[in-house]
């Protein structure tokens, strides 16, 4: 068990140092290592895998690695997966963090993080692309998006809005299934706390988004966009440059949470937030690993599913447009956006940090005119 351990651990610290490019690209990479490479399971069983990590909350290829970790190291490979492949992004985004909070209102700073929040939007809309092919099913689900979308741009929280859909995709699989009553199902209701920032606050308010966080972690701006912004704690200008920054290291996407915990309250409110966006996730894959092939093949969680999916493309958007009307105020941000989203959606390849540097050398040099 200790030379399996240890090669856990080895496999995905290296690709936490070395996976950029979302979701998609780290699970890619782990099918080709742990499949192709070191054959610690079958193709097949690779691919249960990655359909259950839809069933629960949490970042999906963050969750991959546990799984993986768990199948060759029992639990405390599930445990050390996790946490080797977290822990680069992790620290990479304190450093980053504390130096935007030392340099960040500097003059020779701000031109090239004027140049990132254009091009963060066109990474963002790339997801939302990529995630409403997979999550646009039918007719119906289009309907529900849309309305979720309508509800958010009305105002209304995005992670009521996420799970009221969710529920209403239930409710219209029993209709459709002609059953006669509908079984009870207890939403989740999230406390909204008015107590001063702390370390036990930022600790709160991530772990509830990572007890929530279904589908792609582009959802977490989302989320943190209400949890946050909307209530005074973060402006959505620091948001957007959580975003861009967190683009520049690899591994998750939500070690953005380090960046914004960071802002919230140094060193202490960091390390809360790293590990309330990711403590979820751990619980989760340990407790539901041995139920996977039974979850998978619910006709009833899928239908769940399948609503909160499409409502997460929704929200994504819902984020978009209000990222857009506090960025794009100019001629120059909006050519940057428009150069990010023909780089996005014409190189298909590029790694998503390309993209950012780019944004941010166009900006750096617009600005000088």
């Amino acid at each position: 068990m200790g030379k399996n351990l240890k090669e856990v651990a080895l496999l995905f610290f290296k690709l936490g140092s070395i996976a950029f490019g979302g979701p998609a690209a780290h699970i890619a990479m782990m099918e080709d290592e742990v499949v192709k490479k070191r054959k610690w399971m079958t193709h097949q069983h690779f691919l249960d895998l990655v359909g259950a990590t839809n069933l629960i909350p949490g970042p999906n290829s963050t969750e991959m690695t546990m799984h993986c970790g768990h199948e060759r190291a029992g639990w405390k490979g599930l445990i050390v997966a996790g946490a080797c492949f977290v822990f680069p992004a992790v620290v990479i985004t304190m450093v980053l963090a504390w130096l935007y909070e030392k340099y960040g209102e500097l003059p020779a700073v701000e031109p090239f993080i004027y140049g990132i929040k254009p091009a963060v939007i066109a990474i963002i809309l790339g997801a939302v692309y990529r995630l409403g092919k997979k999550a646009l099913k039918n007719v119906e689900l289009g309907i529900l998006g849309a309305l979720t979308l309508f509800a958010c741009l009305l105002g209304v929280h995005e992670i009521i809005a996420l799970f009221s859909c969710g529920i209403l995709g239930l409710i219209w699989y029993f209709i459709k299934q002609k059953k006669g009553s509908l079984n009870s199902f207890t939403p989740l209701i999230l406390l909204n706390l008015t107590v001063s920032v702390s370390s036990l606050k930022t600790l709160w308010i991530f772990f509830k988004v990572g007890a929530l966080l279904y589908g792609s972690g582009y959802v977490l701006f989302a989320y943190l966009d209400a949890e946050l912004v909307a209530t005074g704690l973060l402006t959505r200008q620091e948001l957007i440059d959580a975003v861009a920054i967190g683009q520049f290291t690899p591994g998750p996407v939500l070690s953005t949470a380090t960046f914004i915990g960071w802002q919230l309250n140094g060193f202490w409110g960091a390390l809360a937030a790293t590990i309330g966006i990711f403590l979820p996730s751990f619980i989760f894959v340990a407790i539901l690993n041995p139920l996977i092939p039974k979850m998978r093949k619910s006709k009833t969680i899928g239908a769940f599913l399948d609503a909160v999916n499409i409502a997460a493309v929704a929200v994504i958007i819902a984020v978009c447009i209000e990222m857009g009307k506090d960025t794009l105020t100019d001629w120059r941000t909006i050519l940057i956006a428009v150069a990010s989203i023909v780089a996005v959606f014409v190189f298909k390849k590029m790694n998503s940090a390309f993209i950012v540097i780019g944004g941010a050398l166009l900006g750096f040099c617009l600005t000088m005119f």
